[in-house]
This record gives C-alpha cells, structure tokens and sequence, in this order.
C-alpha cells in the first residue's frame, strides 16, 4: 500500500518555528534555536531542547538562530534544523510532502532561492512561498480575493512588517527590523541606565511578557529582577514597575509607529477609505504587549484589533492555502521585483 504524505505549511520566524500539517493543524511549535558543538560542527539540539542548554552549556557548545529578521542568515542550520522538526511529524513514504512557506513580503531573490532549497533539503518534494501578511489575514478570517484593502501588522521577533493587502496580494509594505527582540533590548539598555545593573535578554524577555505595556495598565505591575551590579561585580536585585518599561519602550515603539505611517502614506486612497471600515489586524507576538493595539489605534485613527491566536494566526492562514496549491505557483516567485514593476 502506497502512504501519501500530507503536505504541510511552515513558518519558519527568527524567535519560533510553526509546523501546520493538512488535517491535523499546527502539530510543531519550537523556538528557532539549533546548539551546535563548535569543535565538530555537529547539531546536538534544536528547538525547544536546544533553548534550555542556552547559557548552561561548556564553551564549546554555541546557540545559534538560524533566521535573522525573517528570512535565513545560516542556510546550513536552517535546512538541517528543517529536517528535523519535518521528520518529527512525518512518516516514512514513497511521496514526499509539498511544503508552503510563509516569507516577509520584502524578501528578495536570493533569500527566496535560500528557504526553498532548504525546504527541498529538509525533505520537501515541491516548495510554495506565501507571503506572510497573506497568511495572516486568511489566518484572521480575511476573503483575501476580494478588491478591498486590509491592513496588516505582524510584530514577530526580528521583524515587524506592516503590509496593505488587497485582490489576494500585498499593494504597499514596509518591513523593518524593530519588534519583540528590540523590547527586549530596551529593557536590558533601560535597566542598565536607572538601576546600574545588567541581565540577561531572557530575563529581560520574562519581564516583557509579565509586566510589559506600551500604555499605563489599570493595575500597575511589580517584578523584582535580578542581575549583576555593574559598580562592583556582585549580584543585586531590583523591583521593576510596569511604568518604567513604558519609559523604556518609546524608542522601539516610536520606530514601529513611524514605519506604519510611512505605509499610510503611500497606500492608494482608495485602499485608505477601505481600511477605516475594515479596520487594522494585528499578529505577532509583539503585538500581545499590552495596551499596542490601543497606541496603534491612538496614532491612525483606525479601528485595531489583535487576532484570536497572534502566534499561530499565519500558520493557520498558511494552512488554509495547502487545499489550493494547485493553483498555486512552485518555486521562485520574485514578490519584491514583482512589486517594483507594478509601482
């Protein structure tokens, strides 16, 4: 008896990876981390495995993230990594999967050449590219083929990308590399600067996601941290409010604000008019921040809403495209030279 394998979605984001396989939905769901032995070059963990040897490993033992700002940095990693978690949900077959991938909409030639033959070294048999903001908003429940415009703003580790989608394609975007590991910077700078003291980016990461806003909360939030007293080496603990990271967030979330106005400005008007009845759509991790779709809402004037799932929202979408591929392109598809010729 001949298995088929089921053909699978992917979203392969500088802080997670997503695995959406047909008919059973998102089956993967692993932090984008390979730790790899220097010495050999040999993979010893990825993923989840992979981030808890993170900082309690010998020196020869390095994290590497294999996807910087959205698209591949270490091609070999990323393949390797690929292949891993593919085998993990895949059985042994005749037919090999066809595989989608979700790719930010500024993505050029030779990074689109680079995620589909790692796709197709992790085991794919054809390789499909959608952009991410598409995914997104069929994720969100969005009827992408329809002339309407809707705005979308993803905010995900590396990169967050703002994008104006209509007809089933994206008219005007804009991707900047500001998102959740720049918060998590400011938070290491800011704590620097007040308190004297340095910590971690995963500590720093905690903080965010217990205490982080972008707006005062109702219930202003305490943490107590700890890290290393800059004056003289020792440990020390400070209490963090949720106030002081308000402070520490307007440098990010001013870059953030700028690049959507940017993408306002160049929209076509008519899209612009659509998008005050349809409102703005928000996904990402770094769109859970609290009080971001309230700012966002704040500085445009247009109604923002953050999705049900902010996280999954594009592997959901990618998953949804799997029952069209085909007819679908294969291979190269050039979204940024497309965009170029069209303007």
């Amino acid at each position: 008896m001949l298995i088929f394998e089921r053909d699978i979605a992917v979203d392969m984001g500088t802080s997670s990876t997503l695995l959406f396989e047909q008919g059973k939905g998102v089956v993967s769901r692993e932090p984008t981390v390979v730790a790899v032995d220097k010495l050999s070059g040999k993979i010893l963990k990825v993923g989840q495995d992979a981030q808890k040897m993170l900082g309690r490993t010998p020196a020869n033992i390095v994290a590497i993230h294999p996807i910087s700002s959205g698209v591949i940095s270490d091609y070999e990693m990323a393949a390797q990594m690929l292949r891993e978690l593919v085998s993990r949900i895949t059985s042994f077959s005749l037919f090999k999967p066809c595989v989608l991938a979700c790719v930010p909409s500024s993505i050029s030639g030779v990074e689109e050449r680079a995620m589909i033959d790692a796709a197709i070294e992790a085991g794919a048999r054809k390789v499909y590219l959608l952009e991410t903001a598409v995914a997104t908003a069929l994720g969100a429940g969005v009827d992408i083929s329809k002339a309407d415009g809707h705005m979308i703003i993803d905010i995900g580790g590396g990169t967050t990308e703002i994008a104006i989608i209509s007809a089933g394609g994206v008219v005007e975007c804009e991707s900047i590399k500001v998102a959740g590991t720049s918060f998590d910077e400011a938070i290491v700078k800011y704590i620097r600067r007040k308190h004297n003291m340095l910590i971690g980016l995963t500590a720093a990461e905690e903080l965010k996601r217990s205490i982080g806003c972008v707006l005062q909360r109702p219930d202003m939030g305490v943490e107590e941290i700890k890290g290393r007293n800059l004056a003289n080496g020792l440990p020390k603990t400070v209490n963090v409010s949720s106030n002081e990271l308000i402070e520490a967030f307007v440098e990010p979330m001013n870059h953030i604000l700028d690049a959507i106005h940017t993408v306002l400005e160049r929209t076509p008007p008519q899209l612009v008019g659509d998008l005050d009845k349809n409102g703005i759509i928000m996904s990402g991790g770094g769109s859970l921040i609290y009080g971001m779709d309230r700012l966002i809402e704040r500085s445009t004037g247009i109604r923002t809403i953050v999705v049900d799932d902010a996280i999954s929202c594009a592997a959901y979408g990618a998953g949804k495209m799997l029952k069209h591929l085909d007819d679908m392109q294969d291979g190269m598809m050039n979204f940024y030279r497309m965009r170029q010729l069209k303007g």
